[in-house]
């Protein structure tokens, strides 16, 4: 598997702005695991496998359970997420896919 795109090479400033943007996360005070759990859902409706291997790695180091990984894309589905995490994963799918449905104010 390869990285398709350098952003480093490519644009230094955004990939500053993404760096910013990780490390405003980390400092956020949201447990360290949701975040993870968040893109991992991103990654799966993004189709990107790069991201898949690399956040379920990540999430594995954190101590995710298998488990909640293989279901992350059926979480509507499973009893395994706890509504903060549901509402996370709901605005994940959301804004991801923001181009074909919009963000629903419900979400």
């Amino acid at each position: 598997m390869s990285t398709r795109v350098s952003l480093t090479k490519i644009n230094p400033n955004a990939h500053a702005a993404v760096l910013a943007m990780q490390k405003y996360v980390d400092e956020s005070g949201l447990e360290p695991l949701l975040p993870e759990l968040i893109k991992l859902r991103a990654s799966q409706s993004n189709g990107c496998a790069y991201c898949l291997d690399l956040h379920t790695k990540d999430a594995r180091a954190m101590g995710e359970t298998e488990q909640r990984l293989y279901t992350v894309s059926a979480w509507r589905e499973t009893p395994f997420f706890t509504e903060r995490e549901r509402a996370a994963l709901a605005l994940t799918e959301a804004v991801t896919l923001a181009s074909i449905d919009h963000v629903p104010d419900s979400v």
